[in-house]
């Protein structure tokens, strides 16, 4: 993408500045980033040359992990910190399997909605937010939600690579109880979390340029992320790197699962 603003841009979105989304899109090979966003990523490379794999693993976990809510009878999902909208978005996912599932996605960043609307126009069984993640209330009582979902039903929340950019100052752990406890019993929790567990070093926390982007992140270890997950239980087999999250082969899993620096899972509501 040209440094020229494109119109369907929101004028108020700062170009300038990196953005985590528009770095992941970057990663998985999409369109929806810009100059700075491709610089950054590229410097951030040379810190982390996993980060690009680590990026696509995690959608690979995304895809599975879709496909087993659907094996399990979910027709719904509420996808928090959705992202932009890159090659195999839930929707398409799910309703490949089922035409009758229903997505709602949500997400603070503003170039991200505005690329959902645009992807999202015309099709059926989808809707798209702009909202908070520590904003459960503005979610759960939205106009959105309440055409597309059925609460009375067991629903997908899925939090995919966006928790590691919620400080614990910020009691992400407090915005989860509050999804879950609208969440009928069997809902699941589709959780990927960054780490540095596992590394001899961290080296995103020794890098002061990570904090140039608009959304600087924050390491979990193993502990921290399970008990983000609280209240739920852990389908097998729990929390694991990604690749290790019911891989399609055994040729995805190689001997460093470690190097796709996410620990992801997913949690049923009792």
């Amino acid at each position: 993408m040209s440094a020229q603003r494109p119109a369907w841009v929101p004028q108020n979105i700062d170009l300038e500045r990196p953005n985590a989304a528009r770095i992941y899109d970057y990663f998985l090979g999409g369109a929806c980033n810009f100059e700075h966003d491709r610089e950054f990523a590229d410097q951030f490379l040379k810190v982390m040359p996993d980060a690009e794999l680590a990026a696509r693993r995690n959608r690979a976990f995304l895809r599975r992990a879709v496909r087993y809510c659907v094996e399990a009878g979910v027709r719904q999902f509420l996808d928090i910190g959705s992202g932009i909208p890159t090659v195999g978005n839930v929707h398409e996912i799910a309703q490949a399997m089922d035409p009758e599932c229903r997505v709602l996605y949500v997400d603070n960043e503003p170039v991200a909605v505005a690329h959902s609307e645009l992807i999202l126009d015309g099709s059926p069984n989808t809707a798209v937010l702009q909202a908070d993640l520590l904003d459960p209330d503005t979610v759960l009582n939205s106009a959105e939600a309440r055409d597309l979902l059925n609460f009375d039903e067991p629903v997908a929340l899925l939090m995919v690579a966006v928790l590691h950019f919620v400080p614990p100052p910020a009691q992400p752990r407090a915005a989860i109880e509050r999804y879950l406890d609208t969440l009928a019993p069997d809902s699941l929790f589709v959780l990927s979390h960054g780490t540095s567990e596992g590394l001899d070093d961290d080296p995103v926390s020794n890098d002061d340029s990570y904090h140039r982007t608009n959304n600087p992140g924050v390491g979990r270890n193993r502990r921290e992320i399970l008990e983000l997950m609280a209240g739920t239980t852990l389908v097998e087999p729990g929390l694991v790197w990604t690749p290790q999250w019911r891989p399609e082969s055994p040729a995805e899993v190689d001997e460093h699962p470690e190097r796709s620096l996410v620990l992801a899972g997913v949690g049923r509501k009792p």
